[in-house]
């Protein structure tokens, strides 16, 4: 398949700059069998919820951090930190790449007057850098420096950070929040829960690459980024003994079910990296339904849902949010595939 294929004009004010309460976001759903689309409340999710049912959220945390520093020679510069490693070291993104070498070293300002020094250790193999702090306390200061890096599409400061992660998000790691859980609140959960719903977690942590587009000419030939997984022996048990459907909250839940597939609805407790790659044409192991938010043109996230719902499915109520001037992205209205 073409990527043009998975291209569509959408409106700059449809972007969504800031997030609304949680909770009180729209919600397109989408009938897979009939095409039929329907256009309600986030809360009204749980008319479309039958005991028996299962949500399978993520739960990865943000950790991410976007700071600036200043080169030896006093010059600025920039450090998007993607995940701590080891004892003292930083994963990280830096800008101007070309001076930030094996050797270099940043300087970054602490709140507190003080300031932290990191030195270049070595360049990762997608152009990224590992940082070294003098201690793992210097290296975990540096969670509480700087801010959380939001989508590049996002041009509005975010006043509350923790508006940026679910409400059920746990284990750090990832450098972008998987968005389709952050409408949820703790008070919907647990209405979910009290009607037989059962919620199982599991943990994919988000890379940067999730907002790059395709950007060759046959999806056949993208190369899929890698993310480091793991579902638990609880969460498979809990998805193995469902009795409804097995409905994934984000793209990034899919991609753990399906990675972790060990046959019809059944999944095997794993860890380690996918880059499992979900384009139309692909039966799907063990998801039934997906909650998503709406995704940017010729992306990988796009060519999912088309993957589950179908392409003209997706056209369709891709439009019809458009007409009902629906909110895109990050911070965006939310989207049932059922």
């Amino acid at each position: 398949m073409l990527t043009d294929e998975f291209d569509y004009d959408l409106p700059a004010e449809l972007i969504a700059q800031t997030p609304v309460p949680r909770g009180e976001s729209r919600l397109l759903v989408l009938h897979r069998g009939s095409g039929e689309i329907e256009i309600r409340l986030f809360p009204d999710l749980l008319d479309y919820l039958q005991a028996g049912d299962t949500l399978v959220l993520n739960d990865s945390r943000v950790t991410a951090r976007r700071l600036m520093g200043r080169r030896e020679s006093g010059a600025e510069c920039e450090a998007l930190l993607l995940r701590p490693r080891g004892e003292r070291e930083w994963e990280a993104l830096v800008r101007p790449g070309k001076r930030l070498r094996s050797g270099a070293t940043i300087e970054f300002a602490r709140r507190d007057g003080r300031t932290i020094q990191a030195c270049v250790r070595e360049s990762t193999p997608d152009g990224g850098r590992i940082l070294e702090l003098a201690s793992m306390e210097e290296r975990d200061a540096l969670l509480h420096e700087g801010v959380t890096p939001l989508p590049p599409y996002i041009h509005a400061s975010l006043e509350d950070e923790e508006r940026y992660q679910t409400v059920y998000a746990r284990e750090g790691g990832s450098a972008a929040a998987p968005t389709a859980g952050l409408h949820f609140t703790p008070e919907l959960l647990a209405r979910a829960e009290a009607t037989g719903v059962s919620i199982a977690k599991v943990t994919l942590h988000v890379g940067v690459d999730t907002f790059r587009p395709v950007r060759v000419e046959n999806i056949e030939d993208h190369e899929m980024h890698g993310e480091w997984f793991t579902l638990s022996p609880e969460a498979a048990r809990t998805i193995n003994e469902t009795t409804g459907r097995i409905i994934a909250v984000g793209t990034t839940s899919v991609r753990v079910l399906e990675s972790a597939a060990a046959e019809w609805r059944q999944v095997r407790p794993t860890t380690g990296e996918t880059r499992l790659f979900i384009t139309p044409g692909r039966e799907f192991n063990v998801v039934d339904g997906l909650l998503t938010n709406f995704h940017l043109p010729k992306s990988t996230l796009l060519m999912l849902v088309s993957a589950l719902a179908g392409c003209e499915n997706i056209r369709s109520a891709y439009r019809r949010a458009i007409e009902e001037r629906m909110r895109f992205f990050s911070f965006g209205d939310a989207m049932l595939i059922i």
